[in-house]
């Protein structure tokens, strides 16, 4: 078994990370919560555990950010909590510094934006790792394609 994740995001770089850590991570839209009182977007998540090498495991994960001021979302439908999504990539797009946009990308073209007045995310693992059913695998000509499907073998 692998150590539980535990990581900060203060910088891009540091986002990079824990956007890799959750590449295809799995959750319901009923997971999500935005906090305009506590300005802050939490995820709960089934994360693949890529850092577990060859052993097929995933992980419940939550990932909060911090200094939201806004959120917007397009191609996600609004009110399916039953909803399933499939994160691609997290990702920092600069403002007047140190404020943004952390944009979370899904498969099948859906976008969350979330205004931050500066870049705060944690990821924490939150429970044992299980076996997971299939590994993510992604072809290297689908790379170009915009629909963001996601294979498993």
């Amino acid at each position: 078994m692998t150590a539980p994740l535990r990581l900060t995001a203060l910088d891009e770089q540091d986002l990079e990370v824990i956007s890799a850590a959750l590449q295809d991570a799995v959750a319901l839209l009923g997971d999500f919560e935005y906090s305009r009182r506590l300005r802050s977007f939490t995820m709960g998540f089934n994360r693949f555990c890529w850092e577990a090498g060859r052993r097929d495991r995933r992980v419940r994960s939550g990932l909060q950010i911090g200094h939201v001021t806004a959120a917007r979302s397009q191609n996600i439908r609004q009110g399916a909590e039953d909803a399933v999504v499939n994160l691609l990539a997290i990702r920092f797009e600069p403002g007047e510094l140190p404020s943004g946009q952390v944009i979370c990308t899904f498969s099948g073209g859906g976008e969350l934006r979330l205004d931050v007045e500066c870049l705060d995310v944690v990821l924490a693992d939150l429970s044992r790792s299980w076996r997971a059913s299939a590994r993510p695998e992604h072809d290297l000509a689908d790379l170009g394609d915009t629909d963001g499907e996601t294979r498993t073998r």
